[in-house]
């Protein structure tokens, strides 16, 4: 049956009703997974879900998305619209079913999607549920209604239909601010998962436009899976001419695989369920991994790459250089949490595991040049492995036992890591300053000499090497790599604190790129924040003010009696502060300034580091052009 034809079976009965809508406004979190940054665009993205759904079942071609200039968003695709013929569960219309009854939607039992994402089908009444206000307007057959919602509550009834010569569902909502901490969409972070969706659905056209400043996008890519991994790799050198792609179903599972290795050191792995991009990974990609690894290694050994005495390569060993994108689709999909972020669904991991070696067997078979470069960069990354593993047996027997800790450190009295934090300071001055003024008890200080290596250019062996790294790795005491383990971390808030300078932007990207490459669980766990010292010390009389922005300064000089009796001084550096200044401008927990880190979109923090810290420099020239406006207070 056509999509065109198929209107008629998506009605009341498709939408299967399983709880009411209690609780989401005292324990949002439960839902969205925090009120920061990272809850307010899940919201963008789960009514985005529901028009992707409609894209997947193949009754949608576009979808838009507004940021309003005062923060509401409006999303508008062209699929079926949502039914609004009474639902058996209560008489009320279906659309205000869904957008106010948990677990109301067809992505349960028999219901109008056989493949879908959101959460868990809670999404758009969650939405609802935690915006201000909600209206939605929707198009079915030429009549469009419309209804308006408060925090979740219908203030009017479903509208009297309009002839109208457009189709689909348009929701524009406005997040609540009794709920979120600060209601401001990022247009970067939504224009990265807005360009994966455009990959993972070729031919579907996806819009955003902002309001606020103008900006707009359209992303729309037929390649798919194969135009993801280019782009992907765009800045890359790859190691054969064409990303391998395997497309197929196996056991009801539809599987898409792109996959091709570079001449980087870093691995570049996006695994997709149902669209959904599973951060963590989960049962697919253990599938995948465990194919590649098998494969590759029987191709090695009978295209006489591999020796008889030498050992199989390692999934380890296999991952430098990879860049891969996988997606699965499946009917009953089950998530590990709320948001998302592992698939658990065992009966995946076999069906890509055999899907994915018999593809890759028959691909090495018709190219068995494809084997070499792989199997050889494999081969030198092992050896690399090999060289950093006595470094890594430093790690484990010093800094995991918490003995040889290195001498610049200067170590707080507490051994309780919720209660303690490490200070990594820039410079010895700064470092000694900080460790005057501290507070002995819960904070440790490690002051760096210099620029750290730049990890996105090095192996693990150079990089193990390298002594400002081997000092964090100690301090920290959670291991590297294979020996990582968050339950040995001694401090639970790792502080990097640099100059407001040039230099200091440079050793904190160095630092965030380390962390962010090789202890990704300090980001998503939130142990990462950044000290923001101050700018300026504005002294007027016996009155003493500290600037941290340039806006601050400007409020304080235009609000004084006399301006020209004012004494400024900028600081170029954290070690033009006394001990005393230091620690009440950037250290005490009761005037300190710190933004936390967190992974709100790896895809998008990916393609940063990359941009920022590899081997090409057009790509970057380009960003710094382009982002040259955002920069704020940049001492040259």
């Amino acid at each position: 049956m056509t999509p065109e034809n198929n209107i008629n079976d998506y009605g009341a009965g498709s939408i299967k009703v399983l709880e009411g809508l209690e609780a989401v406004r005292k324990r949002p979190g439960m839902y969205i997974g925090d009120t920061g940054a990272r809850g307010l665009h899940h919201l963008v993205y789960e009514v985005v879900d529901n028009s992707i759904d409609e894209a997947m079942a193949g009754f949608c071609s576009e979808i838009k998305i507004i940021i309003h200039t005062d923060e509401s968003i409006t999303v508008q695709d062209n699929g079926r619209g949502i039914p609004t013929d009474p639902h058996p569960y209560n008489g009320r219309p279906t659309s205000e079913v869904v957008l106010t009854i948990l677990h109301a939607g067809g992505k349960f039992g028999d219901g109008a999607y056989k493949v879908s994402g959101g959460l868990h089908g809670v999404g758009v009444s969650v939405v609802n549920a935690l915006s201000e206000w909600l209206e939605i307007s929707i198009a079915r057959g030429g009549i469009e209604r419309t209804q308006k919602f408060s925090r979740g509550v219908p203030v009017t009834d479903l509208s009297d239909g309009v002839n109208v010569n457009w189709q689909g569902t348009k929701i524009t909502y406005k997040p609540d601010a009794e709920i979120f901490e600060d209601v401001h969409h990022s247009l970067e972070i939504l224009k990265g998962r807005l360009k994966e969706l455009a990959f993972l659905n070729p031919g579907l056209k996806i819009f955003i436009s902002d309001e606020r400043t103008g900006e707009s996008r359209e992303y729309y890519f037929k390649g798919g899976i194969e135009a993801f991994v280019k782009y992907i790799d765009r800045d890359r050198t790859a190691l054969f001419e064409k990303p391998i792609i395997l497309s197929g179903t196996r056991d009801n599972i539809a599987i898409d695989v792109g996959l091709e290795y570079n001449d980087s050191y870093q691995e570049h792995t996006y695994s997709y369920a149902n669209l959904i991009h599973t951060a963590e990974g989960g049962t697919h990609l253990v599938g995948f991994r465990t194919a590649l690894t098998r494969v590759v290694n029987e191709a090695a050994r009978s295209g006489k790459i591999l020796r008889d005495k030498e050992e199989n390569l390692t999934g380890e060993d296999l991952k430098e250089g990879l860049t891969c994108v996988l997606s699965v689709k499946l009917s009953e999909p089950q998530f590990e949490g709320q948001t998302k972020t592992r698939l658990g669904n065992s009966e995946v991991r076999g069906a890509v595991d055999s899907f994915v070696y018999e593809g890759l067997l028959a691909v090495f078979e018709d190219n068995p040049d494809l084997v070499r470069p792989i199997a050889e960069k494999a081969i030198r990354a092992r050896r690399a492995r090999e060289a950093a593993k006595k470094a890594r047996e430093l790690v484990r027997k010093g800094a995991m036992s918490g003995m040889n800790l290195p001498g610049k450190l200067a170590d707080c009295s507490s051994r309780t890591p919720e209660r303690t934090e490490l200070y990594i300071v820039e410079g010895d001055s700064a470092g000694g300053s900080a460790k005057q003024g501290r507070d002995r008890s819960f904070q440790a200080i490690l002051p760096l000499r210099g620029k750290i290596l730049n990890v996105e250019k090095a192996r693990m062996d150079k990089m193990l090497s390298n002594r400002e790294i081997q000092t964090i790795i100690t301090a920290l005491g959670c291991g590297i790599g294979e020996d990582f383990d968050a339950t040995k971390l001694r401090y639970h808030k790792i502080i990097i604190m640099t100059d407001a300078d040039v230099d200091g932007a440079h050793i904190s990207t160095l630092l965030l790129t380390f962390f962010y490459r090789h202890m990704p669980e300090l980001l998503s766990s939130g142990y990462l924040y950044l000290a923001q010292p101050p700018l300026y010390r504005v002294q007027s009389g016996k009155t003493v003010n500290y600037c941290y922005t340039d806006k601050e300064l400007r409020t304080i000089v235009d609000n004084a009696a006399d301006p020209s009796k004012i004494n400024i001084q900028r600081y170029k550096g954290l070690g033009e502060m006394n001990p005393e200044q230091l620690w009440e401008t950037t250290m005490s927990p009761e005037n300190r300034i710190l933004k936390k880190i967190e992974l709100d979109d790896n895809f998008l923090a990916d393609e940063y580091f990359d941009i920022l810290m590899g081997e090409k420099v057009e790509p970057r020239r380009e960003f710094i052009i382009a982002n040259a406006h955002e920069a704020k207070n940049i001492d040259v």
